[in-house]
């Protein structure tokens, strides 16, 4: 067995959509990024890729290459699930945290668990999306970013 562990954190910007966990949320901002900056699927994957010893997002898909410029993170996500297929493992769970004042998920937590499995070609019910505000403290609080944290374990 082998337990990973994911952080990824983004900024609130005008003028682009809000994707989480590969759903697309209506709310006046939406994440900063590079690729289409989904904090949740960012995070899943770091947590994937460090359980396998395989780095982390940075490596396999640098935001100073233009192939990944506006990428839907579900692409990604799909090519960790390889990679770690390619390399024997397992997933066994994935539990993750979303951490963002608005606009509240709930309505889409059972989606984005679907998702994430179809991405891993996992079941869902080895999937778990859960939500917090930071209490307005912060710059989560404040609205100017999100962050999500998601652990894993895996088994060759």
């Amino acid at each position: 067995m082998r337990v990973g562990i994911g952080i990824d954190v983004h900024q609130f910007t005008e003028n682009r959509k809000l994707v989480v966990g590969g759903v697309e949320i209506p709310h006046t901002m939406g994440l900063k990024g590079h690729s289409d900056a989904d904090v949740l699927l960012h995070a899943i994957s770091d947590a994937l890729l460090g359980a396998a010893a395989l780095g982390d997002i940075g490596k396999h898909f640098p935001d100073t290459s233009p192939d990944f410029k506006d990428i839907d993170s579900q692409i990604l996500l799909r090519h960790v699930g390889k990679l770690l297929r390619d390399e024997g493992y397992t997933i066994n769970n994935i539990d993750s945290m979303l951490l963002m004042e608005r606009p509240k998920i709930a309505p889409y937590i059972t989606q984005m668990c679907k998702n994430i499995a179809s991405c891993l070609d996992i079941d869902a019910g080895l999937v778990s999306v859960k939500a917090t505000t930071n209490e307005q403290l912060g710059y989560i609080g404040r609205e100017e970013g999100a962050a999500a944290h998601a652990v894993c374990m895996i088994s060759s």
